[in-house]
C-alpha cells in the first residue's frame, strides 16, 4: 500500500511540475463505471449468494492521461465493490491504483516502466491485454524497451510480473520481439517476417506445490519439474496482389501441465505446439454501368497441441493466462445466434473455417451484401467439438430502409464446453434471423427503428428460443429497446437443477448521451451458459437484475 500510495504522490508531483513550464502539454482521461442489482430467480439458476446476501455489485475505473514532448504518464483507479467481474458466482471487494505507467521517447527509443500491455504476433505465446467485460487485466509490471533501428525494422523486449488484482504474480516474465517488412515499389509484393521468445520462471515456493503435488501420483507417473519454460514462434505474411498468405508457427518446451480431462493425474509433463495459417483473397471489379462489386474470401486452420500457457501451471481456467488462443469460428452478436460459442480448447483441438463475401454497391450508392461462412472444430482425435453453417443477405432498398435475413446451423458439445457429464446430450441448432432498419428525420431530429429477430430450433439443452428486439433510437441523446426471449419448446435434462418450465427472459433498455457522457440503464434475464467477449469465453451463471452504467471521456 505504501509503494501504491508513493507512485500516486510521484505521479501528482510530475504532472505539477510539467504544467508549471511553458508547454502544458495534453491532458486526459475517462471515467467508467458499472452496477448490478441482483435480483433472485430459482426459475433459472440466478441464485448465488449474491442474490441472496450482497444483492448489489459494483466496479468503477478513472484513468488519466498526460503527454508533454515525448513524455507520457498514466495512472488509473479501480473500484470493486461486491464485483462479480472476476468470479460470476461469488462477491470480490478492493480499490487502489490498478495501473500506472511512466514512458519516454528518446529519439528511435521507447522506455516504459509500470505497467503496460503487449502482444507479440496473434498472441499465441504472449499477450497482455484488459477485458473488462470478463473483469481480465493480464498487464505487466515491469519495464518494456522498443527500438527501431531503422526504417520497417522494429524491436522490443520487456521483463516484469503479471498483474493478479492489485498486486502481481511472483513469478517472473521476459521476452522479446522483432518484425521486418518489406514491399516493393508497386506495393504489388510483400513480405513481413517476424519472431519472438517468452521465458517464464517458477518462484520457489510455488514450484514446491508443484513438487508436492508430482510427489502424490503414483512412481511412474513423477517426473522433475523446470523452473523455466520457453515459448517462441515465426510468422510470416506474404502479400502478392490480391492474395494474402500468413503463417505462424508456435512452439513450446516441456514443462508441467494440468490435464484434467485425459489423465487421472493432476500434472503430466509435456511439450507443446500451436500451427496457423489463413489465406484470403480481395477484388474490386467496376462494372461498366457504375456498380462496383467487391469479393472477399478468407480461409483459415488452426491446431493447438498441448499449450496451456500460465504464469503457474497450478492455475486453471482464465486465471494467470500469458497468451492468448483465440478460435477462429465466428463471433456471433445476435442473442440466439450467440447461444453456443466455442470455448478454445487449449490441451488440443484443430479448428477450420472458410468465408466468402460478396459486396454490390449500385450506381445509386446502394449496397447489397451477401456472406456465406462455415466453421468447425475437432478434438486431435477428429472427435467432433463444434460446427457452424452460416449464411446472411442484407439489401439497401433505400437511404433510408435497410433488410437483412440469415440462417446459422449448428453443432456443439455441451460435455466439453460447459464442463458438463456424459448425461448431457451434443447440441444441434438452426436459427434463422432477420433485421429491419428504417431512419426517418421527424422535427428535425434523427430517427431511427431496428427490430431483429431469430428463432433458435433446438431438441437438447433447454430447447427452443425465440427472440425479438426493437430498437428506437434518437439521435444524438437517446435509445430505448425492448427485447424477449422466450424458450417455446422445453427440453430439461433429468438431471438438470432448472424445473422444466417456459421463462421470459426480458431485456428492457434505455440510454442517454450528451456529449462524451453515456449513462445505461437496464433490466435484463439471462440463461445460463458461454459467455464470449472479444473472443474470450467463460462459462457463466444465470443473471437476473438492473444494470447500470456511466461512461465519459475527458
Amino acid at each position: 500500500m505504501k509503494l501504491k500510495i508513493t507512485i500516486s504522490i510521484i505521479l501528482l508531483a510530475a504532472t505539477y511540475m510539467l504544467q508549471a513550464q511553458d508547454d502544458k502539454g495534453t491532458f486526459n482521461g475517462n471515467f467508467s463505471s458499472n452496477t448490478q442489482f441482483f435480483r433472485q430467480d430459482d426459475r433459472i439458476g440466478a441464485n448465488t449468494e449474491l442474490y441472496k446476501r450482497q444483492l448489489v455489485g459494483s466496479e468503477a475505473w478513472l484513468s488519466t492521461n498526460y503527454t508533454q514532448k515525448g513524455l507520457t504518464l498514466q495512472a488509473r483507479f479501480d473500484l470493486f465493490n461486491n464485483s462479480n467481474l472476476y468470479d460470476p458466482s461469488t462477491a470480490y471487494t478492493g480499490s487502489g491504483i490498478g495501473f500506472w505507467s511512466i514512458q519516454k521517447d528518446i529519439d528511435n527509443i521507447q522506455i516504459t516502466g509500470g505497467y503496460f500491455y503487449e502482444q507479440f504476433a496473434t498472441g499465441t505465446i504472449f499477450r497482455a491485454f484488459e477485458d473488462r467485460a470478463l473483469g481480465i487485466d493480464y498487464a505487466i509490471q515491469g519495464v518494456r524497451v522498443k527500438y527501431t533501428p531503422f526504417k520497417d525494422f522494429k524491436i522490443k523486449a520487456f521483463t516484469g510480473k503479471q498483474k493478479f488484482r492489485f498486486g502481481v504474480r511472483d513469478q517472473v516474465m521476459r521476452g522479446a520481439n522483432a518484425e521486418w517488412s518489406w514491399h516493393n515499389k508497386k506495393e504489388t509484393f510483400g513480405w513481413e517476417p517476424g519472431s519472438s521468445i517468452l521465458n517464464r520462471t517458477i518462484d520457489n515456493n510455488t514450484m514446491s506445490a508443484i513438487i508436492g503435488t508430482i510427489n502424490g501420483q503414483t512412481l511412474e507417473n513423477q517426473f522433475n519439474p523446470k523452473y523455466n519454460v520457453y515459448l517462441f514462434n515465426f510468422y510470416s505474411t506474404f502479400r502478392i496482389k490480391n492474395f494474402t498468405l500468413y503463417a505462424e508457427y508456435n512452439g513450446k518446451t516441456h514443462e508441467a501441465v494440468k490435464d484434467i480431462t485425459n489423465s487421472p493425474y493432476p500434472l503430466v509433463y509435456r511439450k507443446g505446439r500451436v500451427l496457423f495459417g489463413s489465406l484470403s483473397y480481395t477484388k474490386n471489379i467496376k462494372k461498366k454501368n457504375g456498380s462496383l462489386i467487391s469479393i472477399g474470401f478468407n480461409a483459415m486452420y488452426k491446431q493447438i497441441d498441448s499449450f496451456p500457457a500460465r504464469t503457474s501451471p497450478l492455475e486453471q481456467n482464465l486465471f494467470g493466462q500469458m497468451n492468448y488462443l483465440t478460435s477462429v469460428t465466428r463471433s456471433n452478436t445476435y442473442r440466439l445466434l450467440a447461444r453456443y460459442n466455442a470455448v478454445v480448447q487449449e490441451l488440443g483441438e484443430k479448428d477450420y473455417q472458410a468465408d466468402f463475401t460478396i459486396s454490390i454497391k449500385r450506381k445509386s450508392k446502394l449496397k447489397s451484401v451477401i456472406n456465406v461462412n462455415a466453421s468447425k472444430v475437432v478434438k486431435l482425435n477428429n472427435s467432433n467439438l463444434f460446427h457452424e453453417l452460416y449464411l446472411e443477405v442484407s439489401h439497401e432498398f433505400s437511404k433510408s430502409f435497410k433488410l437483412m435475413v440469415g440462417i446459422q446451423n449448428i453443432g456443439y458439445n455441451q460435455q466439453i464446453y460447459e464442463v458438463k457429464d456424459s448425461t448431457y446430450p451434443f447440441v444441434h441448432a438452426t436459427t434463422p434471423f432477420g433485421e429491419v432498419l428504417y431512419k426517418f428525420k421527424y422535427k428535425n431530429k434523427y430517427h431511427s427503428i431496428r427490430i431483429e429477430s431469430q428463432y433458435l430450433n433446438c431438441k437438447q439443452d433447454l430447447g427452443s428460443f425465440v427472440n425479438l428486439l426493437a430498437e428506437w433510437t434518437m439521435a444524438p441523446h437517446f435509445s430505448f429497446a425492448l427485447g424477449d426471449m422466450y424458450n417455446i419448446k422445453i427440453f430439461r435434462s433429468p438431471y438438470s437443477l432448472i424445473p422444466p418450465e417456459k421463462v421470459h427472459y426480458f431485456t428492457v433498455f434505455g440510454s442517454y448521451t450528451h456529449h462524451a457522457t453515456r449513462f445505461t440503464l437496464s433490466y435484463v434475464k439471462q440463461v445460463a451458459g458461454v459467455n464470449c467477449t472479444g473472443g474470450v469465453c467463460r462459462v457463466e451463471p444465470a443473471f437476473s437484475g438492473i444494470k447500470f452504467t456511466l461512461s465519459t471521456n475527458f
